[in-house]
């Protein structure tokens, strides 16, 4: 196909500002830098996201795509309005694409990447895909199909056709490299690592006993655990840990958020009722900086085999508050890579209460070097800043575009 015009890029997502998603946040950020350099055209599956977009003259073009949404729980809706999503946009991308383009989408919903690369294609656009949930991966790894189930295989053929086919692939952890190089003439070179970033100001909070979060438990080393919680993670590590440090009178566990593993450690702690935890309702965004805070110590806390499959991001917002971190998951993993590389905070085995509680234990036992630590992550969250990420982006499609013109 004859190319007409400078290059464009077409970014295919559903979630997309005003919608408040981190995904959206992410995507509108990336949108707005890579505009600097080239036309961008948005094609949102986010209601009024067309609107907000007019009020800002250095905004991208912006076009909705009509998407439902039914309720997470209603599975069987859900997968049908995925479906009829990814093939409006199959179409508005294969009416739209020309083939000095570059088309880009993300694996949310995981019907998309498919559905856009194909358009992509028949139009002989240049194709990258920004990769936040794998799959099959991250269902085997929550236990939801078996590697060899007819989903699991299903998803495995269409993958080593879709990455095969992208020109660029954008990875948000180093641990997933290794995964996709296991599909079959799949090219490294291909693959690039670009981290999200911090959605928190940046800098080092001292404790502070007047927080309105520390105020009850000032006296006591706090533990924190907030965001969501999904089939990657393992609450039930987190709970049983406070249960082997419930007799350690300067411990207290302080827990926040939402998601299916929350309404485990409800049920966990209604029937225990442990007097050094404390649950509280997910934090409003304008105080998300004072409870971050308010603990000496932030827990993330992974299932087995998880690597590769599970976006890190929640710990750039504790790196941007000063807070160590004490994370359950394999060395590999892209979480562990950075803690260790940066010095701020403990790794220890995923679903392994005795070796999480221990490391508990020691933070609080040694208040100075878990102190020292959160300055070091205060530094380390310098690294990871929208502007960094953002023009890592715009360097590589830039590339991808010469290359092409060539």
């Amino acid at each position: 196909m004859k190319a007409v015009g400078p290059p464009r890029l077409i970014l295919a997502s559903e979630f997309y500002p005003p919608d408040e998603s981190t995904t959206a946040t992410y995507l509108g950020a990336i949108a707005h830098s890579i505009a600097l350099d080239m036309k961008v055209v948005v094609l949102s599956g986010t209601p009024g996201s067309a609107r907000q977009a007019e009020d800002d003259p250095k905004a991208p073009d912006v076009i909705e795509i009509l998407n439902r949404r039914p309720p997470k729980h209603a599975l069987g809706r859900r997968l049908i309005a995925n479906m009829a999503l990814a093939m409006r946009m199959f179409w508005a991308v294969y009416r739209r694409a020309r083939s000095n383009d570059v088309v880009m989408s993300v694996t949310s919903p995981f019907t998309l990447p498919y559905a856009i690369t194909l358009a992509a294609r028949l139009r002989q656009a240049n194709t990258a895909l920004l990769i936040y949930d794998l799959y099959p991966e991250a269902l085997e790894a929550a236990g939801l199909a078996r590697r060899t189930s007819l989903v699991a295989r299903t998803f495995r053929v269409a993958n080593a056709w879709l990455f095969r086919s992208l020109d660029v692939i954008f990875v948000i952890g180093r641990d997933v490299p290794p995964l996709l190089l296991r599909y079959p003439r799949v090219n490294a070179e291909k693959i690039h690592f670009v981290p999200n970033w911090t959605l928190l100001p940046i800098g080092f909070r001292e404790p502070d006993d007047e927080n309105r979060f520390r105020k009850a438990h000032s006296s006591q080393f706090i533990v924190g655990l907030c965001g969501n919680l999904g089939f990657t993670h393992a609450p039930r590590t987190v709970f049983e840990a406070a249960r082997l440090l419930r007799n350690e009178q300067n411990i207290h566990f302080v827990l926040s958020g939402w998601g299916i593993g929350w309404s485990e450690l409800r049920s966990l702690q209604e029937s225990e009722k442990l007097e050094n935890v404390t649950l509280l309702d997910p934090v409003p965004e304008d105080q998300l900086v004072d409870f971050l805070a308010a603990a000496d110590v932030w827990l993330i806390p992974y299932r087995h085999k998880v690597a590769g499959v599970s976006i890190p991001s929640r710990l750039y917002n504790f790196l941007a508050v000063g807070r160590a971190v004490i994370v359950a998951t394999e060395p590999h993993s892209e979480v562990a890579l950075a803690v260790t590389e940066e010095g701020i905070g403990w790794i220890v085995p995923p679903e392994d209460p005795l070796q999480l509680a221990q490391a508990v234990r020691n933070a609080a036992a040694d208040r100075a070097t878990t102190h020292e630590r959160s300055r070091r992550a205060a530094t380390a969250a310098l690294k990871y800043t929208e502007e960094a990420s953002t023009g890592a982006y715009r360097k590589i499609l830039r590339s991808l575009c010469s290359r092409h013109a060539q």
